[in-house]
């Protein structure tokens, strides 16, 4: 169990500071293009299917710097910052991007292993494996739910990997990728694993 240490702490470390730009650069062109009718870049640049047509061999990692509207954006980018300034600053930059990255793209290729999956944009896969890392590495770490209710992070991260699963299960079609947010769990937990078991040198 890791004993959370201050010190030296950056309120917005660089891979988490660049991470926020990219994404806020990417709904602006996606909005500005999309308004004036020039390209649909969510549709260029979003997770499709491979049946639908549309499938590019960039997708599986451009559609995570793509959302589909301003909140989708501001809540995934909340969570960016609230999980990743803590795991950047514990980890360092480089092995935070290579984990942040591989979760993005685990939870995007389990996306195209679910039949029926139309267009899949968003960080959120990404996240949750941030999340999952925040839980694991400081579990008793205190968690305010809608900003009031404590709770662990061990038992938020497993009442929203329930919770996902449940959704994922039985409510497919309400336009949330819930399988990709769980992808971006299931990657970030094997990876933490492995490095436990092979310690990543910086």
């Amino acid at each position: 169990m890791a004993q959370y240490q201050p010190q030296g702490f950056s309120i917005l470390p660089p891979a988490v500071k660049h991470l926020l730009i990219i994404n806020a650069l990417g709904y602006l062109a996606y909005y500005v293009c999309y308004s004036q009718r020039i390209i649909d870049l969510n549709a260029l640049l979003g997770l499709w299917n491979p049946d639908s047509g549309y499938f590019r061999l960039w997708q599986p990692l451009t559609y995570m710097f793509m959302h589909a509207n301003f909140t989708h954006l501001f809540f995934n980018m909340f969570a960016l910052w609230m999980f990743g300034n803590t795991m950047e600053n514990f980890w360092g930059t480089r092995r935070f991007l290579t984990y942040y990255l591989a979760c993005g793209l685990g939870a995007g290729l389990l996306t195209l292993l679910i039949p029926g999956t139309t267009l899949t944009v968003g960080a959120s896969g990404a996240v949750y494996g941030l999340l999952l890392a925040f839980g694991m590495t400081f579990p008793n770490e205190y968690i305010y739910l809608y900003f009031l209710m404590p709770i662990k992070a061990k038992w938020f991260v497993i009442g929203y990997a329930a919770l996902e699963l449940i959704q994922g299960i039985f409510y497919s079609y309400d336009g949330v990728a819930h399988f990709a947010h769980l992808g971006g769990m299931l990657v970030g937990l094997l990876l933490i694993l492995w490095w436990r078991r092979h310690p990543f040198r910086v």
